[in-house]
């Protein structure tokens, strides 16, 4: 009989029978020949017509293997993500394989032992503990690997148990795999997992790890994968973008002491460290220290020192070790006079911005050293220097001065290259720091290198040769100083360059 288009809108979207109650089982039965229900399986029927029967099946997929295998295990990769996967779900009950079709769903069944400690009943199922999962899908044989996870997934799995609870919590979780092989027969599984989970710690040998990250940890550099995501992401976008070519225009005497003044005087003052120009003038010329306030004026003055004398200027980093040290040297430099501060020396607490939670201290070597690898495999300079600051400001490595020290090593790498540096002036704090938490928290790299480009183009547009009170002056004009973002927004001064900026 042909199936009518109009159901009964006030009959549940899945029905089942079978559950005790013969007169409701008769009248769904019923339902079902007048054409106003659709058979998915055996009991098991839908008064949803309209929707592919693939996405009612999907849907209620748990309600379904609540009913057709009441006490089973989801188990295997099931167990790990509890959900179907490329249209196949995977339960562990009774003493034979079968496959249960419906329509977009095969339940595949494994013959095996029922629920043990730690599983946890969910409708009329249970969800395999974490220790079961794990030993499941450590199993190996004929038609296995259909079921079970990769290697480098779990050992992934287990980097975050390790890192997010500590060596304590892994070892539990080892002793409790192992009680557990015993009860189900898992043995050979649990002696692979054994292996992965020593070698994680640094017990057994690397070579049965598979996965980058587990690899990373087993050699004293874990790191983590989150932040490689956002840094591939940045990656791509700068190897694509036809960045613009900015040559620098204040490399000696005069100009490239004005130039490294203002940079040093704006980086510390977004940072909260603030002067007046001629107080910072008076630390950085005339060797003076403002009263009470001797930490800060020697922030000013390492963040000048670094902005102009090689290596710290224009000699950044060819390997990664020499950028971990290159980093370690420029903080110690800015902040030399906050003892309190660690100069120098990598956080040993995390750390957060707002909402923005930065790399764990644990993760903080391994992180820049992958990101070095990605600023490294940048050609164009401007694309290297947004790559170089992004990972620093990500990381956020030491306890204080991140931010200078990020802004430093982006300009080493620009001088380098005859590049023009940045400055980033108090007027466009906002517009410097929204696009870098774009990136950080909505992997959007399109806001953070408009921004980037845009502010060295201004950079670039002012006679760094001129006397620094005439500098001072012009870049006043241009709303470098203002606080209220509300009233005043960045200007560009009247060149050939704003010229270009426009037309373009």
């Amino acid at each position: 009989m042909a199936i009518k288009q109009k159901s009964d809108v006030s009959l549940p979207e899945l029905l089942l029978t079978g559950k005790g109650d013969p007169a409701a089982d008769r009248k769904v039965i019923r339902l079902a020949s007048d054409g106003l229900l659709l058979k998915l399986y055996q009991g098991i029927y839908t008064s949803n017509l309209a929707s592919p029967p693939e996405s009612v099946v999907l849907r209620h997929w748990a309600s379904i293997v609540s009913h057709l295998l009441t006490d089973g295990i989801l188990s295997y990769r099931s167990g790990y993500d509890a959900k179907p996967f490329e249209g196949r779900i995977y339960v562990t009950r009774g003493d034979r394989p079968r496959i249960l079709e419906l329509p977009g769903l095969a339940i595949k069944v494994i013959p095996g032992p029922g629920a043990v400690e730690g599983d946890t009943p969910y409708k009329g199922f249970f969800l395999a503990s974490q220790s079961r999962w794990l030993l499941e899908n450590l199993a190996i044989g004929r038609g296995v690997g259909e079921r079970t996870l990769s290697q480098e997934v779990l050992e992934s799995e287990l980097d975050k148990v390790l890192s997010i609870r500590g060596e304590y919590r892994f070892n539990q979780l080892r002793d409790t795999c192992r009680t557990l092989a015993e009860k189900l027969g898992r043995e050979k599984e649990f002696k692979r997992l054994d292996g992965i989970m020593g070698a994680m710690l640094g017990t057994h040998e690397s070579e049965k790890l598979h996965s980058q990250q587990a690899l990373a940890r087993a050699a004293g550099r874990p790191y983590d994968p989150d932040r490689l995501a956002l840094f591939d992401t940045l990656f791509s976008r700068l190897r694509m973008e036809a960045l613009p070519e900015v040559a620098s225009t204040a490399d000696v005497g005069v100009s490239r002491e004005n130039f490294a003044f203002f940079e040093s005087y704006f980086s510390n003052y977004i940072e909260g460290t603030t002067f007046l120009v001629s107080e910072a003038e008076e630390i950085v010329f005339e060797g003076k220290l403002i009263a009470n306030r001797t930490e800060d004026s020697h922030d000013i003055l390492g963040t000048f020192q670094a902005a102009m004398r090689a290596p710290w200027r224009d000699q950044p980093a060819s390997t990664a070790d020499d950028f971990l040290g290159w980093l370690k040297n420029v903080n110690a430099l800015v902040m030399q006079s906050r003892l309190d501060k660690n100069p120098g020396e990598w956080k040993n607490q995390n750390n957060q911005a707002g909402s923005t939670l930065f790399v764990s201290h644990e993760f903080v070597q391994g992180t820049l050293r992958e990101g070095f690898e990605r600023i490294y495999a940048l050609e164009d300079p401007l694309a290297r220097a947004l790559m170089t600051m992004f990972v620093i400001s990500e990381v956020h490595p030491f306890k204080d001065g991140n931010g200078r020290t990020a802004r430093l090593a982006m300009n080493c790498v620009l001088s380098a290259a005859g590049r023009s540096r940045i400055i980033v002036p108090t007027v466009y704090r906002e517009d410097y720091l929204l696009p870098l938490k774009s990136l950080s928290n909505h992997a959007d790299a399109t806001p953070y290198i408009r921004a980037m480009t845009r502010i060295q183009a201004w950079t670039a547009a002012f006679d760094y040769t001129r006397p620094r009170h005439e500098l001072h002056q012009a870049l006043k004009q241009c709303n470098a100083f203002e606080e209220d973002l509300r009233n005043y927004r960045l200007v560009f001064p009247e060149t050939k360059a704003e010229i270009a900026r426009d037309s373009g």
